[in-house]
């Protein structure tokens, strides 16, 4: 039998995910796909690793979750990820035609909120503030530790 499991759950993945972008010294932003309450896709943010500036948890997710469903479009898919999307990752996600996006933290300084939801696709559901406080801990965490 399946069970569904709840948008705290998965965004407990999403955070696993982030973790493993702070132990490699990438900025802690985590992501995964869901269908059909199955996680498709993984990604956390290798911008240094791949020396690559559109290598952020969101892209690699999608990317990930559209190679799994053999399509460009990720129609009745969730994308959680830890931290509001940027404008970037919002362009992508506004292509994937995403069912729902569900984020943890929110970015006021990068985020795609910044120039409003019209960004994502007309049909996209949005979410937001699912373990707000796990999610902005890791990434304060990262920066203290920067500093």
């Amino acid at each position: 039998m399946l069970s569904v499991q709840s948008d705290a759950y998965y965004m407990k993945q999403a955070l696993k995910e982030a973790q493993k972008a702070y132990e490699e010294g990438e900025i802690p932003v985590g992501a995964v796909v869901v269908c059909q309450n199955q996680i498709i896709a993984r990604g956390y943010n290798q911008t240094e690793r791949l020396q690559d500036v559109t290598a952020h948890a969101e892209i690699i997710a999608l990317t990930a979750a559209a190679g799994y469903l053999n399509s460009k479009y990720l129609q009745g898919c969730t994308l959680y990820v830890t931290l509001e999307p940027c404008a970037m990752c919002a362009g992508a996600l506004y292509w994937s035609q995403v069912d729902r996006v569900v984020y943890g933290a929110a970015d006021d300084k990068r985020g795609f909120m910044r120039f409003g939801k019209d960004m994502l696709h007309p049909t996209t559901k949005m979410e937001f503030g699912i373990l707000t406080d796990e999610c902005s801990a890791l990434l304060k965490q990262f920066f203290q530790n920067k500093r």
